[in-house]
């Protein structure tokens, strides 16, 4: 007889923007679960097609908590479910959850992007349970299993969705959100200028590709060694929540400095911006501006996003905070630098030599420790698919909801030599 999962009730939160949270409630109450989604804006409305399940909650911020533990008594929650683990609103009820015994679910862009998304119970990025964990333990699990690992592919599968889903949720939030008085953002920016900010990284998409392909063409026939460093959103949760600095200018001071220190005088210092960077932070001002004052101006560039695979494959080495793309460098063998909190900062493959040592001569990763390392995620807490391209949605669904109906987290799983079936690399575009 198949398991019944009538006794599960599952709370959500807010979710990736776009229609991944409706289609994964519409799949758990197909296995017999309950639903229940709370919604803190009309974006998270409209994305949510079950009435009857749905919850406003329309008060300030500060009512939040009281309310967060009276939804769990009252609903007989057993199960929370959120992207992202560090919004406010998010921490505060899975503090609720943990003292009640519900199971968190947490969901975030994959650690191996683009073609993987990320699902841990608990916490994930700086509180992710592997943060705690050795290779050596890694590689105890992962006895008696084999994988071809997959190659790390080269471009981000489905931006275009990614900000199309983006704009949309910010229209529904900034034209007709009149009924949630109470709602604030989590971050710096109005919910308005959010929605400008992404109609005109739409609009200029074109010139953006051609500043792109201008600034690498002259990188790749430059000639010169470089160093490539991995820039983030300042506003992501990891850069902001699990990092040492308060702004990207300050770790821009940092890096250049310590390059026009260490650098022989040869070397160049590439910034690659984040895919979805939308020019809320001068970037490329902040850095041609603070290499001129370290007398290194002619050296250092700046690159609009692009593909990561071609840039990687020339440089010398790698530094970023704490991007998930850094994971691309060590699986191509680069030395790699990290100031911040991360999944894979394991000494076996994250150099901890002081930065101008560093760019004179960095410290090779342990390429063997770091495939293990990469084994166990695709094992575990990586999952093939996408939140915002459809067929990247069926392919996730496919896996996950199994994962998360079973009583075992899946590091438990492997641990106890019962991996889930998992679909390693189908391409997702």
């Amino acid at each position: 007889m198949a398991p019944s999962h009538a006794t599960r009730v599952f709370l959500f939160l807010q979710g990736p923007h776009g229609p991944f949270f409706d289609q994964l409630g519409r799949m758990l109450r197909a296995a017999g679960a309950r639903t229940w989604r709370v919604g803190f804006n009309r974006g998270d409305e409209i994305f949510w097609s079950d009435r009857a399940g749905y919850i406003a909650h329309v008060d300030p911020p500060e009512d939040w908590a009281p309310r967060a533990a009276r939804l769990m008594d009252e609903k007989g929650v057993t199960d929370l479910v959120l992207y992202g683990d560090t919004r406010p609103i998010h921490a505060v009820a899975i503090a609720a959850a943990r003292a009640r015994g519900i199971t968190v679910h947490v969901f975030e862009e994959g650690y191996l992007r683009p073609y993987w998304i990320t699902y841990e119970r608990g916490g994930a990025n700086g509180h992710s349970r592997i943060m705690e964990m050795s290779v050596a333990q890694m590689r105890q699990a992962l006895e008696g299993l084999d994988l071809d690992l997959p190659d790390a592919p080269a471009r981000w599968g489905d931006m275009r969705q990614h900000v199309f889903y983006g704009a949309l949720y910010h229209f529904f939030v900034f034209v007709l959100n009149r009924a949630y008085a109470g709602f604030r953002t989590h971050r710096a920016l109005s919910v308005g200028q959010e929605f400008r900010l992404y109609l005109r990284r739409l609009a200029l998409m074109p010139l953006h590709w051609l500043d792109r392909s201008l600034a690498t063409w002259r990188v790749k026939t430059g000639g010169f060694p470089y160093h490539l460093a991995l820039l983030q959103l300042e506003h992501d949760a990891s850069f902001r929540d699990h990092g040492p600095f308060d702004r990207m200018e300050q770790f821009l001071s940092v890096l250049i400095e310590g390059f026009a220190r260490g650098a022989p005088a040869h070397h160049h210092l590439v910034f690659k911006a984040h895919p979805l960077e939308d020019g809320r932070t001068p970037l490329r001002a902040d850095i041609h501006r603070i290499a001129r004052a370290h007398g290194v101006g002619g050296r250092v560039h700046y690159l609009r996003g692009g593909k990561l695979a071609r840039l990687l494959n020339d440089a010398r080495s790698a530094v970023t905070v704490n991007s998930t793309a850094a994971q691309q460098a060590l699986w191509r063998g680069l030395p790699l630098k990290a100031f911040g909190q991360a999944v894979y900062l394991k000494p076996e493959f994250v150099s901890d030599q002081p930065l101008e040592a560093f760019f004179q001569n960095p410290t090779r990763p342990d390429s063997r420790a770091y495939r293990d390392y990469r084994h166990f995620l695709l094992e575990t807490s990586q999952i093939t698919g996408s939140f915002y391209s459809a067929r990247g949605r069926r392919q996730l669904l496919r896996q996950v909801v199994d994962m998360m109906l079973s009583p075992e987290d899946p590091y438990e799983a492997l641990q106890a030599g019962r991996p889930a079936p998992r679909q390693h690399l189908r391409l997702v575009t």
